[in-house]
């Protein structure tokens, strides 16, 4: 008997902003920018894309382009989602 498998969506694992703020170090962590920005889409479809777009003044469609495996955000919707999410973006000197 084969076994029957099902597709996963982290989204479904982000109902706090711990589990956020963890989802996202582990993904700055990388320094893979577009593992990053596919990891911001996740904690936007987390949140709500309609609510992320409303407070970001961005369309739904550009947020699911930009925040897609293959987008490439710019710094400034970057930096718009972040903000919208509650997710705040440090510097510091490594270790």
């Amino acid at each position: 008997m084969a076994a029957k498998l099902t597709t996963y969506d982290p989204a479904e694992d982000l109902a706090s902003d711990a589990a956020i703020a963890t989802f996202m170090a582990e993904a700055f962590a990388t320094e893979d920018p577009g593992y990053i920005g596919h990891a911001l889409g996740v904690v936007a479809r987390a949140k709500g894309m309609a609510q992320i777009a409303e407070q970001t003044g961005l369309s739904r469609e550009q947020l699911y382009r930009s925040l897609s495996d293959h987008g490439n955000p710019t710094l400034k919707t970057t930096m718009a989602v972040m903000k919208a999410l509650g997710i705040a973006l440090t510097a510091k000197v490594p270790a």
